[in-house]
């Protein structure tokens, strides 16, 4: 059953957190991911990353933002691996700039083609980097789907509370949404990465069965992730990638039950996709 999570009240301020949509080179998921950020009552500029890579005036920074957004799509076509050519570009490009962000307190989110893109670059699961420091090594990567294949369907996730990460603050336990890859298989580098981040709870999102449990088969885990993680954030918490989509569930419509859901009482008044960008933008905000 999925939970019934309708939007707090907007803060006041809420227009005052500025967030950065990056687009273009094949991404395609820009317009509902700023819409689910100006439902939270943010101020979502939608940018092109050659706007930040031009020289030597670049017509965007990434310091006149408090949050940036890695959105889904095929950036590059998906053609080395997906995510590899925009990661690349952008650690060799903008690398200084997005480890300072960082270490300013800025918040990233990246959904699907995002998460595989913030990973690439080592910001996921952002182990041992020290303050100051560039991008770290790559320390974890999203692979082949065990069933080879694009799945484009709804499924369940359970919701860590004892997650660091501000996004998923007050979700769960059970939320429902879209995924739709053909590259979601999380692994890491050595079994001592997963051992570190399972036990400070980085994992903050896992496909779940029926009953709520984190499963690795399919089809309720679409890729055959180990201990089904659909998503990673780092220490902060204020990092956090994952690959399923709550920008396609901005409104109750978007679900697929969602008039047997009114039948039940149970519609939410906003898709709960919108509790996770809402979140975001308190975290900016200190709540």
């Amino acid at each position: 059953m999925t939970t019934r999570l309708d939007p707090r009240p907007t803060p006041a301020n809420a227009k005052d957190v500025r967030v950065l949509v990056l687009t273009g080179h094949g991404l395609n998921c820009e317009a509902e991911t700023a819409a689910g950020f100006t439902f939270a009552g943010a101020t979502a500029d939608t940018v092109h990353l050659g706007d930040l890579l031009e020289r030597p005036t670049p017509r965007k920074h990434l310091s006149d933002y408090h949050l940036v957004a890695f959105v889904g799509g095929f950036s590059f076509g998906d053609h080395v691996a997906s995510g590899r050519v925009y990661a690349n570009r952008l650690r060799f490009r903008l690398g200084d700039d997005l480890a300072r962000f960082v270490d300013d307190g800025g918040l990233a989110l990246g959904i699907c083609n995002g998460f595989q893109t913030l990973v690439k670059l080592g910001l996921l699961p952002l182990l041992d980097r020290v303050k100051g420091s560039g991008l770290p090594a790559q320390t974890a990567t999203l692979v082949d789907n065990d069933r080879l294949g694009y799945r484009d369907a709804w499924i369940r996730l359970s919701v860590d509370a004892a997650s660091p990460c501000v996004f998923t603050r007050g979700l769960g336990p059970i939320l429902e949404c879209p995924t739709r890859h053909g590259e979601g298989k999380l692994v890491f580098a050595s079994e001592a990465v997963r051992e570190r981040v399972e036990a400070a709870h980085l994992i903050p999102v896992r496909y779940a069965d029926a009953a709520g449990a984190p499963t690795e088969a399919w089809p309720e885990n679409p890729n055959g992730s180990p201990g089904g993680a659909a998503g990673l954030c780092d220490v902060t918490g204020r990092v956090f990638g994952l690959m399923p989509h709550p920008d396609a569930y901005l409104y109750p419509e978007n679900h697929p039950d969602w008039i047997s859901q009114g039948d039940r009482g149970e519609r939410p008044l906003r898709g709960v996709g919108v509790r996770l960008f809402e979140n975001g933008v308190r975290a900016v905000l200190g709540g």
